[in-house]
C-alpha cells in the first residue's frame, strides 16, 4: 500500500439541520466521518480538511465569513492538519490540494463528506484522474433530494446512483465498518 491521506470534504455547518442547506442523513454521516477521522489520526494517516466557501456574501450557503461556512464541530481539524479552501465542487480546482498530497507522498486517498452528488463525486473523479487510488466511504457521506424533469429524486436514490457510478470506474466504495475493520 502507498502513503494514504483522508480527505474530509465540506462537513460544514450549513449542511446540518440548523444550517441554510441541510442534507438528508448528515448527522449519521458526520458521526461515521468522525470515527474514520479518529482512526486515521490513530494510524498516523494525514487528514486533509476541504471546506467550500462561496465567492460572495450572496452565496446561498457557505457565504464567506459566516458560521455556516465553518467546519462542523464534530470534525474540526486538529494540530497541524491541512485545511484547503475551495470555490468549486472539484477540491483540486484552483487549490493547492494536489501539492499538499504530493508533498506528503500520498498515493491513495479516502474521501468522506458532502454532498455525494456534487463535491464527493467531483473530488473522487479528479483524484482518480490525477492517478490517486480512491476509496469513498459511502455512509460517511450525505446528500439531499434533487429535482429532475418535474420529479423529486429522493436523497437515498441520488446517493446510491452516485456511489454506484463512482464504484463502477473511479473508486472502491465501502461502508465505515468495513473500512475500519481493514484499517
Amino acid at each position: 500500500m502507498g502513503q494514504q491521506a483522508l480527505l474530509v470534504i465540506d462537513l460544514q455547518n450549513d449542511y446540518f439541520p440548523s444550517g441554510k442547506w441541510p442534507l438528508v442523513g448528515i448527522d449519521a454521516a458526520a458521526a461515521n466521518a468522525a470515527r474514520v477521522i479518529h482512526a486515521a489520526r490513530a494510524a498516523g494517516v494525514p487528514v486533509v480538511h476541504v471546506r467550500h466557501e462561496g465567492l460572495s456574501a450572496e452565496a446561498p450557503f457557505f457565504a464567506p465569513g459566516t458560521d455556516g461556512a465553518d467546519i462542523h464541530a464534530s470534525v474540526l481539524p486538529q494540530g497541524g492538519e491541512a485545511v484547503v479552501t475551495k470555490h468549486y465542487p472539484n477540491a483540486f480546482r484552483g487549490t493547492d490540494l494536489e501539492q499538499t498530497l504530493d508533498a506528503r507522498g500520498v498515493e491513495e486517498v479516502t474521501v468522506i463528506g458532502a454532498m455525494s452528488h456534487m463535491c464527493i463525486d467531483a473530488a473522487s473523479r479528479a483524484a482518480a484522474d490525477l492517478g490517486y487510488k480512491v476509496t469513498v466511504i459511502h455512509d460517511a457521506c450525505a446528500t439531499r433530494d434533487l429535482e429532475f424533469d418535474g420529479r423529486t429524486v429522493p436523497a437515498a436514490q441520488v446517493h446510491d446512483a452516485f456511489m454506484s457510478a463512482l464504484g463502477f470506474a473511479y473508486a472502491s466504495v465501502v461502508a465505515t465498518e468495513d473500512y475500519l475493520a481493514r484499517a
